[in-house]
């Protein structure tokens, strides 16, 4: 047991380095501690009116857990861990709030095309193609809406879904980017 307490520690110092140079970046992206939509897409270089600026408005929601309009430094480091760590099925709940732009807990047909507009993966197939292959997959009951627990469980289930939802369950190119510009992260461990 001690012998794991000494090989674990290393690796906890080691985070909590990487923690205290994530807050040094962050207070000096942002000094006032919170970070507003405009410097989050900064931050990662992300124009206005491009698709990728939507879909960056959704993220910064979706981890904007006190609804303020700003990501405190709690906030970008649970995005950051979830994007860099998290579990398929943390990704796959996270992505879904993403995407669920109405917040009315169930994707729609005009949501799947917003993700559709967004991945580069399936240029072979039209919109409608991609949203029908989707709801087939994954709204189980055929109503036309996909609750979580379907996402979820239809994502997990199916390999093409997942494959399609790879730039959107794991936006990690973009942080991996941002953290290595700043010599946060090595490119190794990309």
């Amino acid at each position: 047991m001690g012998q794991n307490q000494q090989v674990q520690a290393p690796d906890e110092e080691l985070e909590l380095n990487s923690i205290q140079d994530l807050y040094k970046s962050f207070i000096m992206e942002c000094p006032s501690g919170s970070l507003y939509l405009h410097e989050f897409k900064r931050m990662f270089g992300v124009q206005a009116g491009t698709p990728e600026s939507e879909y960056m408005d959704n993220i910064f929601r979706a981890f904007d857990m006190n609804h303020d309009n700003t990501m405190d430094f709690i906030e970008y480091v649970a995005a950051l861990n979830l994007v860099l760590r998290g579990k398929l099925e943390d990704k796959l709940r996270w992505s879904f709030k993403v995407f669920d732009s109405d917040d009315n807990g169930r994707l729609d047909r005009r949501e799947l095309r917003k993700i559709e507009c967004q991945s580069k993966l399936n240029q072979n197939l039209t919109v409608d193609q991609v949203c029908d292959r989707i709801f087939n997959e994954v709204d189980v009951n055929s109503d036309g809406q996909i609750t979580l627990e379907e996402f979820v469980e239809g994502a997990q289930r199916s390999t093409w879904v997942q494959n399609f939802l790879r730039l959107d369950v794991n936006p990690s190119p973009w942080v991996h980017k941002y953290l290595c510009d700043r010599k946060l992260l090595s490119p190794k461990d990309s």
